[in-house]
């Protein structure tokens, strides 16, 4: 069980703030005395662009040096054993010592550079939840693949609830999909067209004790009923095989009972998001860039996302070297894992005027198994995602890299950003999927095996690092800050019009699947 505790290091309580209203820190306020380990690799000191160097990509590429990239991973390595005392393992997980001393380390390393960069602390309340124990029984069957959802309540008083299983025929995403009687009962929901979170506050609405969704694909279903609401019940998903023969009987108008019984509980903390922007280079028009600073609670994320923490860490200390056009605004996302919440509490909170003055937004995680570039059109997504698809598209071939395409399914920080109409694309390298035929003949590896054989692991440590590829994506990332800071010539401007035709687009697209890693409908 996680024990969550109280934010009480600066990073957590320098301010409860709004996207619209970030403090601004200044580097002598930071504790002189850190509780994390302090990196001891080169640092730079800013010159604000008194040096007159010009941002050039070439030269911002050749500074990034794999020896660094390693020497600040041993740091995270030794920062996620802050929280041995209380978890037993390493882990950054939102609460713990260990991302409490992450967000510490990236604050220090930035304050560092001096007068480069402005440093603003978000904090954040952050949904977490631990389901300890579930159990479904339905008629006298104990359905083998039924699994309480994320972020579901418990059962009333944490006690077993006794039912009639009622099936809902429409999907439940409507109060009239329910029988008129559903008080006491048990509902029986085909899963589709709108999130689990909907399904659930429906059937409570409805007078249901409990919800059951069954998947409408092959397997089990194991979901997220995303933000809390007053109206969701204890909730449980099954596979679409074990669901058959109910929905059968139940639609030839026999009756059924179940039991389901859930212990759970949803809980509230405060966390940061850190965004350091340049204290030069057009304010209206900047370059955005984030990646997330938590792991999960299973092991200390080393890879996933320590490796992109570490990138936009090590390519921030480098930029400091040159003069930059346009400003650029890196960020690092807490409560990624708990399903976006950093990156899309930030995107939804900019004002108006704010979301304009981020030209672009790109997200960097970590590297391992493949390159793969998020499939940005401008024809799905907001004008101007399909020119950085083409940024990195020419990149990896002017290295003579191979790569493939990735969806925007929603699992990573884009989504936020997506949704309120700004321009996103990215890279990936696969995370527990499986290397396919075609993608071992392309990238070597074994076919069949896991891109991240230590994905959300124990595991993710030290030795999880593929430093070929984390070198090669740092340096991509370089060069994408580059080519922008320096210049948005040829870049779509975000018009009225585009902003129109964006918001148009967005209306007609499918609902993200995923809310990072969690399935949401």
């Amino acid at each position: 069980m996680a024990i969550l505790r109280a934010c009480t290091t600066l990073a957590c309580v320098a301010a409860v703030a709004s996207a619209r209203q970030l403090p601004i820190v200044a580097a002598d306020e930071y504790p002189s005395t850190p509780s994390y380990p302090v990196y001891t690799g080169p640092s730079y000191n800013s010159t604000n662009g008194t040096n007159g160097t010009t941002i050039d990509t070439k030269k911002l590429q050749a500074d990034i040096d794999i020896n660094n990239l390693v020497a600040r991973a041993e740091e995270l390595a030794k920062i996620a054993d802050l929280s041995l005392s209380e978890y037993n393992h390493p882990t950054r997980v939102i609460g713990s010592l260990g991302h409490e001393g992450t967000v510490e380390y990236i604050y220090s390393e930035i304050a560092k550079l001096g007068d480069y960069y402005t440093i603003s602390n978000q904090s954040f309340p952050a949904v977490t939840g631990n389901v300890y124990e579930s159990r479904l029984v339905i008629g006298y069957d104990v359905p083998s693949s039924a699994s309480a959802m994320s972020l579901t309540p418990g059962t009333k008083g944490k006690e077993p609830v006794y039912g009639q299983l009622l099936l809902v025929p429409n999907g439940g995403c409507s109060a009239g999909d329910f029988p008129v009687n559903m008080t006491g009962a048990i509902a029986l929901i085909r899963r589709g067209t709108c999130t689990f979170g909907d399904k659930s506050a429906n059937a409570g609405r409805a007078g249901a004790d409990a919800a059951v969704i069954y998947n409408n694909e092959g397997g089990g279903l194991s979901g997220t009923l995303g933000s809390p609401s007053p109206d969701h019940i204890a909730t449980f998903g099954i596979s679409a095989e074990e669901a058959a023969p109910y929905v059968a009987r139940l639609q030839n108008g026999t009756k059924l009972d179940a039991i389901a019984y859930i212990d759970a509980t949803v809980d509230e903390i405060m966390t940061t998001n850190i965004i350091a922007q340049t204290t030069a280079g057009d304010p209206e028009n900047c370059v955005m860039l984030g990646g997330h600073s938590d792991s999960v609670a299973a092991g200390p994320g080393i890879n996933d996302d320590g490796s992109g923490t570490i990138s936009l860490l090590e390519v921030a200390t480098q930029l400091t070297k040159y003069e930059v056009n346009n400003c650029v605004r890196f960020a690092w996302w807490a409560a990624e894992e708990e399903g976006l919440l950093g990156s899309t509490y930030y995107a939804e909170n900019l004002s108006e005027e704010e979301n304009q003055k981020v030209r672009l937004f790109m997200d960097y995680g970590n590297a391992n198994g493949l390159y793969q570039i998020y499939n940005a059109t401008d024809e799905e997504n907001p004008v101007g995602s399909g020119a950085l698809r083409i940024l990195y598209e020419d990149w990896y071939k002017e290295q003579g890299l191979n790569y493939t395409y990735i969806t925007f399914d929603g699992r990573s920080d884009y989504a936020g950003f997506l949704d309120v109409g700004i321009p996103s694309g990215g890279i990936a390298t696969g995370a527990e999927g499986i290397k396919t035929e075609e993608e071992a003949a392309i990238f070597g590896g074994k076919a069949g095996s896991q891109y991240d054989e230590c994905y959300h692991l124990l595991c993710d440590n030290i030795t999880n690092l593929n430093l070929d590829e984390w070198e090669v994506n740092t340096k991509l990332i370089a060069h994408s800050v580059a080519v922008y800071a320096k210049s948005f010539d040829g870049f779509p401007k975000r018009t009225p019009e585009i902003e129109t035709r964006s918001l148009e687009q967005k209306k007609s697209k499918p609902l993200f699947r995923y809310k990072g890693n969690d399935l949401v409908m």
